[in-house]
């Protein structure tokens, strides 16, 4: 991986997944991983971006499945504070699964010169899923965080990475993996 040309994608770590409305201990679990994940590649000089749920209170098509969550404005769509955005970090809303979908998450990692996006934050089989099979679609190389990385069940967990790696090619490396390549 050429640190120039990648940039970190760190989906819906935010407090109603974590630890609110949509709750997911195994989510919590991820937080040092993703907080190692961020901040070394802050230091390497690698783009951290947030793609975070931002809805639209009774507007959204994703809350009749899931009910009220990551409502924009509240503190429930807060990114948890443990990895709250520092200067220079970017963050992009989205109102569906996909951190793409009708965003200009394009845009951005086209702006920035990026070709390898790397994964981390929630949920693996959903909506890290989904923004996987857009960057695949737009011609991104996809890694993935398995560490930093999670879903409600390992069920669902494992069944989202090898999806990943088989559908998209996905590079599955743990956090320090990804810091190591990055770093040479």
């Amino acid at each position: 991986m050429d640190k120039k040309k990648c940039a970190v994608v760190m989906v819906d770590m935010l407090n109603d997944f974590v630890t609110g409305a949509l709750k997911c201990d195994r989510g919590l679990a991820t937080v040092p991983h993703c907080k190692e994940l961020i901040e070394g590649c802050r230091k390497l000089g690698v783009p951290v971006i947030y793609s975070n749920d931002a809805h639209l209170k009774g507007v959204d098509h994703e809350l009749k499945l899931w009910g009220d969550h990551a409502i924009e404005g509240t503190y429930g769509a807060e990114v948890v504070p443990e990895l709250k955005p520092a200067e220079g970090d970017y963050v992009v809303k989205k109102r569906r699964y996909s951190g793409f979908f009708h965003t200009d998450l394009d845009l951005l990692l086209r702006e920035l010169g990026v070709d390898t996006v790397i994964l981390g934050g929630l949920h693996t089989h959903m909506c890290v899923r989904h923004t996987a099979a857009d960057a695949y679609q737009l011609g991104y190389d996809v890694v993935v965080a398995s560490d930093a990385t999670d879903s409600f069940t390992k069920e669902d967990y494992e069944y989202g990475i090898s999806y990943l790696k088989a559908t998209y090619g996905a590079k599955v490396l743990t956090t320090k993996e990804i810091l190591a390549e990055l770093g040479k």
